[in-house]
């Protein structure tokens, strides 16, 4: 699996990514969700830089033009809810995409342990298309894998697979370097070399989902 960490090179990303991050600036969940938003939009365009291309004229006011339009059938798929501003970063970008939604969640262990259980999934057909799977923050890594599983299981296997995390953990990317199809590309803005006992990403941002929405019981 390629990995591309994209704050490595500068950019107006690393703004955002800043933002993100300060604690501050966090209190204002309109502007955290803008972010998370604008970082998605940074990266459907980079990642539109390695998809296929067709010349195709365009007729103008005044005549015609040649322009290479994206092939690929596109879906965007996230998990729910923490991922719903950064899905939507990309499909501003991709605005004719298909679009997925798995909701799942973590079952804790008294041993400190957990497991994740998807309970609901909304997809259409995948076979022949490339699937872009984002979700900000990719932790330890399950919860992503297992997403991708059940929607293969359901609606089949995607020709290419792009994996998009706004912060990943440098666990989470071995694991999905681990599960996921070697072919696959993954995108983070920033990768993070610790994982807390409850999971959480050091130094990370907190809880997105909270963040972006309030918290949750």
């Amino acid at each position: 699996m390629k990995l591309n960490i994209l704050s490595e090179q500068n950019s107006v990303l690393n703004t955002f990514l800043a933002e993100i991050r300060d604690r501050q600036i966090q209190q204002d969940p309109m502007r955290f969700r803008r972010n998370l938003e604008r970082i998605g939009e940074i990266m459907a365009y980079e990642i539109s830089k390695t998809m296929h291309y067709t010349p195709r004229t365009v007729e103008t006011p005044l005549g015609e033009a040649v322009v290479q339009q994206i092939d690929d059938k596109l879906v965007i798929a996230t998990i729910l809810r923490a991922g719903l501003p950064f899905h939507q970063g990309f499909l501003n970008y991709f605005d004719r995409s298909q679009n997925a939604f798995v909701s799942a969640y973590r079952k804790n262990h008294k041993d400190g342990s957990f497991t994740v259980k998807v309970e609901y999934i909304s997809c259409g057909e995948l076979e022949g298309k490339t699937l872009l799977l984002v979700d900000p923050m990719l932790a330890t890594g399950q919860s992503l894998a297992l997403a991708y599983e059940a929607m293969c299981e359901r609606c089949g296997t995607p020709a290419e697979l792009h994996v998009a995390a706004v912060i990943a953990s440098e666990q989470g990317v071995d694991y999905v370097k681990d599960h996921l199809p070697k072919e696959a590309t993954l995108w983070a803005a920033a990768v993070d070399e610790e994982l807390t006992s409850k999971f959480y990403i050091v130094p990370g941002l907190g809880d997105a989902g909270d963040l972006a929405f309030g918290e949750k019981m």
